[in-house]
């Protein structure tokens, strides 16, 4: 089954209604909510080791579900939705990439 973590920096702005629509997706989804965990990066070391592209950063089964080409850093993060740049990516956005990784474990 697979394992779901929301990685943020300390005091991202977007911590909370990332982990809120995280849990969302997942109850929509109809997969296991129980199964998500938050992880706070908090060195640059720690974000190579990850491949950390940003706060806030959904990962399901080790891999980021919104994936980038980009230097891995202890940063922010944003994401296109509805026509603009904004902190944490659509519902929508979200809800396809969580069923679309449930559909590979």
């Amino acid at each position: 089954m697979t394992d779901y973590e929301l990685r943020v920096i300390e005091g991202c702005p977007n911590t909370v209604p990332a982990l809120s629509l995280f849990r969302s997706a997942l109850e929509t989804a109809g997969l296991p909510v129980k199964r998500l965990r938050v992880r706070v990066v908090t060195s640059e070391r720690e974000a190579q080791e990850l491949g950390f592209q940003g706060s806030p950063s959904f990962i399901a089964a080790g891999n980021d579900l919104f994936p980038v080409v980009a230097v891995p850093a202890v940063s922010c993060r944003v994401y296109p939705s509805a026509g603009k740049m904004a902190g944490v990516p659509a519902f929508g956005s979200l809800l396809a990439a969580v069923l679309e990784s449930g559909q590979e474990a």
